[in-house]
């Protein structure tokens, strides 16, 4: 097996086990709370209240969000590596994009499990900074989608889709998984761009864009079914 061989096996090896990963740690969040119950329609004071009590669970599930979305990540990092026979530049373009959204990921879910917390506590107490903690805690609203949190994470997915239109053409190839994946991708970019047009143009409502925006998702999940397939095929073939 020689060496550039060995990587490409490695490569398909993370990206078959990082959709493992994706799909245990999309089991534990059913059981693990991201906010509260009412979410975006949830009173400020609730939302406190909540908090301090569910401080724990809270930090774990935005702990299992991380794994998640670098597991998730990993698997578009390997997808990228995939197409690069198909076409090389756009491989290196996609692997950036993901790169990118990466760092828009990890920005407000770090800020889940360390800054909102500490804000929660400092807030519902009568310290001198409470003030402080309450705006702060308003301005990085979980469920809010134009807090500055989520701002954050809408940038993510949008650099999701914009790997999904860079990826689509050069993933469709000769098999049934190959095929799936890339119209899921395609259709998952266009989706996204033509949902932010609309919200722009000010077709979906302030209480709408999660719905909208994070339904559209569903076909990543496809992509990322299709890709285990490709990255075991890849596998049985090399150990054949």
């Amino acid at each position: 097996m020689t060496r550039s061989y060995s990587f490409d096996y490695q490569v398909n090896r993370l990206g078959l086990w990082s959709v493992l990963v994706v799909i245990l740690t999309a089991l534990m969040s059913l059981f693990l709370p991201l906010d509260i119950a009412e979410g975006y329609q949830a009173e400020h004071v609730d939302r406190l209240v909540w908090l301090v009590a569910n401080r724990e669970d809270f930090i774990a599930a935005w702990i299992n969000q991380i794994v998640a979305m670098l597991s998730l990540s990993l698997v578009f990092l390997s997808t990228a590596w995939r197409v690069r026979e198909a076409n090389p530049l756009l491989a290196v373009f996609a692997a950036i994009t993901v790169t990118l959204s990466i760092m828009a990921f990890i920005i407000p879910k770090f800020i889940a499990v360390w800054t909102i917390p500490m804000l929660a506590e400092t807030a519902s107490s009568n310290a001198v900074s409470s003030e402080m903690a309450d705006t702060l805690l308003q301005l990085l609203n979980v469920s809010v989608p134009f807090s500055l949190y989520t701002s954050f994470d809408y940038l993510g997915f949008w650099l999701y889709s914009v790997f999904a239109l860079l990826v689509a053409i050069p993933l469709f190839g000769p098999t049934l998984s190959s095929k799936v994946a890339s119209v899921s991708a395609g259709l998952f970019g266009i989706l996204y761009h033509a949902q932010l047009i609309a919200l722009w143009m000010g077709k979906i409502s302030v209480a709408d864009v999660e719905g909208s925006f994070l339904g559209a998702t569903s076909l990543l999940l496809i992509v990322m079914i299709a890709m285990a397939v490709q990255f075991r095929q890849t596998l049985v073939i090399t150990k054949g």
